[in-house]
């Protein structure tokens, strides 16, 4: 199910609706509603559709929905980072760019097992540590790569 104009889409996983609250000192305090203003305003002119889910399965029915003819998809995988094959195998059917995105930086996170991202074999690049303006170098980033097609 593609939709009918081109949109970026940013999808935001698991826990991130408690941006804000949730680890303030790793994630930082900005609220998620702060984070879709941001995208919104990086994308300008271009239509931008914002959401999260915990639920993966709703993930991989976004991911689908975006796998044709969009302008591009800006993920945070959040917790499925590491685990969540479906959404892989998702992403690997979309024909748009896609930038993951991480708000703390997960190569230097105290868990081994978080600095190993299973999307990033998929996805066109990858954007790390650099908190919520993250997000906005991914809109501006997709917004470009539309304009050069």
């Amino acid at each position: 199910m593609t939709a009918a104009i081109a949109a970026i889409y940013v999808l935001n996983g698991p826990n991130l609706n408690l941006l804000g609250e949730r680890e303030p000192e790793i994630y930082g305090r900005d609220t998620l509603a702060d984070v879709e203003a941001l995208c919104r305003a990086a994308a300008g002119d271009l239509p931008l559709i914002f959401k999260q889910t915990n639920n993966e399965h709703e993930m991989v029915e976004w991911v689908q929905a975006a796998r044709r003819g969009q302008i591009g998809i800006a993920i945070n995988p959040a917790a499925f980072t590491y685990a969540a094959y479906p959404v892989l195998d998702a992403l690997k059917m979309v024909d748009c760019p896609v930038i993951e995105v991480h708000i703390s930086n997960i190569h230097r996170r105290e868990a081994e097992w978080r600095s190993k991202s299973i999307m990033t074999q998929v996805v066109t690049g990858i954007i790390s540590g650099l908190g919520v303006a993250g997000y906005g170098l991914a809109v501006r980033e997709l917004a470009r790569r539309w304009a050069l097609r």
